[in-house]
């Protein structure tokens, strides 16, 4: 076993990965840049784990030291125990969960080598939202999709909201982000997938009927909040698709709509 370490000075080099986590937009720049990302809660650093993430270190409140006794014991990463004021100062904010572990990211794959293999995929354009994205993911995850793909501009999906919204889920779905947009949607036809664009457009067809026309390989888009897909993408796309509404409403939350579309284009 790891002997923890007791750090008791919130100013100490050793806890730099955990500093700040409240300041999305220093997380978002710091994170990808130094090759880390944060994991939250026993279930979510067990779930990193079984992925295949290489854990840099824990920061732990004296109670976690047993309930995830064996991680510490199969990972020769150093563990920091710390109280839980020292871990809000640190952090900014109250860790509810008690326990934290800082990951190091892995290289992302090509859009060619996450599609290999795979027949229902999903693109998500510009999604800004942690917890959308996250929950998106949790989607996809439960409900048949192989893979997502995501334009430059979307959130980051290893973000702690995201991964924590995903309930892990992240680190299971093959995920990678496109270099070139809506240009890499010739990627996809050259895979052989029909794309469908989800919107609000009069020319779209209902969801349902999408569904039934069973195409072997499919990629459903789903754009930013409230503005939906851009134009550009809407061009490039081979359908355009819609989820009927009623009482008026006009639309659904994008990781709603995700979720409705996901299950009905189930192969």
């Amino acid at each position: 076993m790891t002997d923890p370490i007791t750090i008791d000075d919130p100013d100490d080099p050793r806890l730099h990965d955990y500093t700040s986590l409240t300041d999305v937009e220093l997380r978002r720049r710091r994170e990808p840049a130094e090759g880390l990302f944060i994991a939250e809660g026993e279930k979510v650093i067990r779930r990193a784990r079984q992925a295949g993430y290489r854990m840099r270190s824990t920061l732990l409140s004296a109670k976690w030291i047993g309930q995830l006794r064996d991680v510490i014991d199969e990972v020769p990463a150093p563990v920091y125990l710390v109280s839980p004021e020292l871990a809000e100062r640190v952090t900014g904010y109250h860790v509810h969960r008690g326990a934290l572990a800082s990951m190091q990211r892995r290289q992302l794959p090509t859009v060619s080598e996450v599609l290999a293999g795979t027949r229902r995929v999903a693109v998500f354009e510009d999604l800004v939202d942690h917890a959308n994205l996250g929950a998106a993911f949790r989607n996809a995850a439960a409900l048949g999709i192989d893979a997502v793909l995501l334009t430059p501009r979307c959130a980051d999906p290893l973000y702690r909201r995201a991964v924590k919204v995903s309930m892990g889920a992240v680190f299971h779905v093959p995920w990678t982000r496109m270099t070139s947009w809506p240009q890499d949607i010739e990627v996809l036809r050259r895979h052989g997938f029909v794309t469908a664009a989800l919107c609000l457009s009069d020319k779209s067809i209902t969801i349902d009927e999408l569904a039934a026309r069973r195409h072997e390989k499919l990629a459903l888009m789903l754009g930013t909040e409230g503005d939906g897909l851009s134009e550009g993408a809407l061009r490039a796309a081979d359908e355009r698709v819609r989820i009927p509404m009623a009482a008026g409403v006009d639309s659904l939350n994008v990781a709603a709509a995700s979720a409705v579309a996901f299950h009905t284009t189930r192969s």
